[in-house]
C-alpha cells in the first residue's frame, strides 16, 4: 500500500488549452503538459468539464507482474467489483482484456462485469503500473445547456463550470457571489457543485428567468435586483462576467466603479472580459495573479484571477 495519489485523465479541444491549464493550476496548484495529471488532491472528476476519469491509486509496481503479485493480497468484501484497463498508449484490445482478466482473477472477492458495485482500473503511467479505485466523470455541464431561458452573450455552461472551479477550487467555508449574474449560467454550475453562492443583477427584466433557470434544475439560491456598486455584504470571492452586449456598453469609468466596489466586498475576484482591463484592475487596487484565454472560434474572452 502507499499514500494515496490520484491520477486524472483529461480531454478537451485545442481552443480550451489555456482555460484548462488555468483550471488545473487553480484546483491542483500545478498543470500538466499531457492529458494526465497526478496529484495528492482529491477532486470529484465531474466537477471539471475537462476531466474524464480519476484513479485513486491503491497499489503500484515497476512491472505488471509486480502489480499483479500485490493484487493477490487485496480483498473486496461486501461489494461486487470490476477491473478495467485505461489505455495510455498503443495497447491492443486483446492485451487490455487479458490484463483486466488477470487483475480481476488475483483479487479476492466477487467479480461482476455487468453491474459492479465498485470499479477499479489498471493503467501504465509515467513508467510504472498502477491499480486503484476508478471514477468516471459525468458531463453535468452538458445537461445544463437545456434551460428554459437563454441569453445570447452568456458564457457556455462548459466555460462557466471551469470559471467557477478557477474561482472556488475548494468550496469548504467559501461564500461566493456573481454580482452580474445575467440568466444564471455561473450560478447553476456553482450550485450544482455544492458551492455557497448568491447572485444579483441590475437588470430586473431578466431575473424572473434567472430564478426559473435555477429552479429548473432543482437548485436554489438568493438572486437579488441590485447594482453591484450597492453590495454591502462580504464575500470570499466574486465571479464577474463583465457585460459587453450592445445594450450594456460600459465606459472605462463605469468599469472602474464596478471593480472598485468588488474590491470592497470580495477578497478575490475572477473577471471574464472581452476587452483589455489590466490597467483598470490595477487602478481599482487588484493584483493580477493568473489568467487564461477562453476561445470559441475567432471569439475570445479573458479570464483573470485577482486579489
Amino acid at each position: 500500500m502507499m499514500d494515496c495519489t490520484y491520477i486524472y485523465t483529461y480531454a478537451g479541444y485545442e481552443d480550451e488549452r489555456s482555460l484548462r491549464a488555468l483550471e488545473m493550476r487553480s484546483m491542483f496548484g500545478m498543470e500538466s503538459q499531457t492529458n494526465i495529471l497526478e496529484s495528492p488532491v482529491k477532486i470529484g472528476p465531474s466537477r471539471s468539464p475537462f476531466i474524464k476519469e480519476r484513479i485513486g491509486v491503491i497499489f503500484e509496481g515497476e512491472s505488471l507482474e509486480e502489480l499483479l503479485e500485490k493484487l493477490a493480497s487485496f480483498e473486496v468484501s461486501g461489494e461486487t467489483f470490476k477491473v478495467i484497463f485505461l489505455k495510455n498508449g498503443e495497447e491492443t484490445f486483446e492485451n487490455r482484456r487479458t490484463i483486466e482478466r488477470e487483475a480481476g482473477q488475483r483479487i479476492k472477492g466477487i467479480a461482476d462485469i455487468r453491474h459492479p458495485q465498485r470499479m477499479f482500473a489498471v493503467m501504465h503511467v509515467n513508467g510504472r503500473w498502477v491499480f486503484g479505485d476508478y471514477v468516471k466523470s459525468e458531463s453535468v455541464w452538458f445537461r445544463h445547456q437545456q434551460k428554459p431561458h437563454q441569453y445570447s452573450t452568456a458564457l457556455s455552461t462548459r466555460v462557466a463550470r471551469a470559471v467557477v472551479n478557477i474561482a472556488v477550487p475548494n468550496p469548504t467555508g467559501i461564500k461566493a457571489i456573481d454580482p452580474c449574474c445575467g440568466i444564471g449560467t455561473v450560478l447553476i454550475e456553482a450550485l450544482s457543485m455544492g458551492i455557497d453562492i448568491v447572485g444579483s443583477d441590475n437588470n430586473p427584466v431578466i431575473l424572473a428567468g434567472t430564478r426559473e433557470n435555477i429552479n429548473h434544475f432543482g437548485l436554489s439560491c438568493e438572486v437579488k435586483f441590485k447594482d453591484m456598486r450597492d453590495i454591502v455584504d462580504q464575500y470570499d470571492v466574486a465571479i464577474i462576467d463583465l457585460p459587453y452586449n450592445l445594450c450594456s456598453v460600459l465606459s472605462a469609468e463605469e468599469q472602474l466603479e464596478m471593480l472598485q466596489s468588488a474590491r470592497r466586498f470580495a477578497d478575490k475576484i475572477v473577471v471574464v472580459t472581452v476587452e483589455p482591463i489590466d490597467k483598470i484592475l490595477m487602478e481599482a487596487g487588484f493584483e493580477i495573479i493568473d489568467r487564461a484565454v477562453a476561445k470559441k472560434g475567432v471569439f475570445s474572452r479573458e479570464v483573470i484571477v485577482c486579489r
